[in-house]
């Protein structure tokens, strides 16, 4: 079934449809994952115990998963669109959002631009805005990118992405496999998606929506710092907060504590499913 709303206005369509998952069965839950990863990569840990409970629907931004790259730069509208629409394409009418970092100000924008559609959001290690920190940051992971270093970028993402004590747990051998492997595997759309973390903003968003909604705090998280996280939670009314000791990476961390908070709030909170 496809959606009849007409609540927000038109965004340009990308030249090519995003790649999309789809899971399980029940109340409509969509998935927004984070720059350089994909629904596979930040969700996946997860993904067989929300699709226990709910439909489960996920799309790859372009330049990660099997989504083609985009010819233009990213904005949050066309991306909170592309996942609404993937939920028409499965006949869900109603759904929650977990937005998961970059993920975060898209799910909030669904929720903004098609009210009626959304009974619930989860927001894990993210944020409204970037503040100077989190530019920064961006800025250097840029220009990592750009660079001819097979270890330099991976080395730099697992710093900013994992918590103190999770780092501490690999040898300097295995931070150089892993940082191998990370540069080898990262998406081709990373760096577009590194700008639109640097460009988006859904501050004003906040205050409109009423949903419950969850913000999941990663509170050893060095790349989103916790207190823009929790900045966030403070700008979204009546929204409930929850704490986890991780880095920027709860699916590799403590993937099942997450899950539970998810599926909990969600369980306590929520109505609706399939159309």
């Amino acid at each position: 079934m496809t959606s009849t709303h007409e609540s927000a206005p038109p965004t340009t369509p990308l030249p090519a449809p995003l790649a999309r998952t789809v899971r399980g069965s029940g109340p409509g839950l969509l998935l927004a994952h984070g720059a350089g990863g994909g629904i596979e990569a930040n969700y996946g840990p997860i993904l067989d115990g929300l699709a226990a409970r709910h439909t489960a629907i996920g799309v790859d931004y372009p330049g990660a998963g099997d989504s083609p790259r985009s010819l233009t730069p990213l904005d949050v509208d066309t991306l909170a669109d592309e996942l609404v629409a993937a939920a028409d394409a499965e006949g869900v009418e109603r759904f929650a959002v977990s937005g998961y970092s970059l993920g975060g100000p898209v799910a909030i924008r669904v929720a903004a631009r098609h009210p009626e559609r959304v009974d619930a959001l989860v927001l894990s290690a993210t944020f409204a805005y970037a503040d100077t920190r989190t530019d920064l940051v961006a800025s250097v992971w840029r220009q990592l990118l750009a660079v001819d270093d097979p270890r330099l970028l991976g080395e730099f993402v697992q710093l900013m992405a994992l918590g103190e004590g999770a780092l501490n747990t690999f040898t300097p051998d295995e931070i150089r496999a892993g940082a191998e492997l990370i540069t080898a595997t990262v998406p081709p759309g990373t760096g577009d998606q590194v700008d639109l973390v640097r460009r988006i903003d859904v501050r004003e968003d906040l205050a409109g929506i009423t949903v419950p909604a969850l913000v999941i705090v990663t509170a050893a998280d060095p790349l989103v710092s916790p207190t823009l996280q929790r900045a966030l939670a403070a700008g979204l009314p009546g929204s409930e907060t929850a704490e986890l000791r991780t880095g920027h990476l709860p699916f590799a961390e403590r993937p099942q504590e997450w899950l539970e908070l998810i599926t909990e709030f969600l369980a306590r909170h929520r109505e609706g499913g399939r159309a």
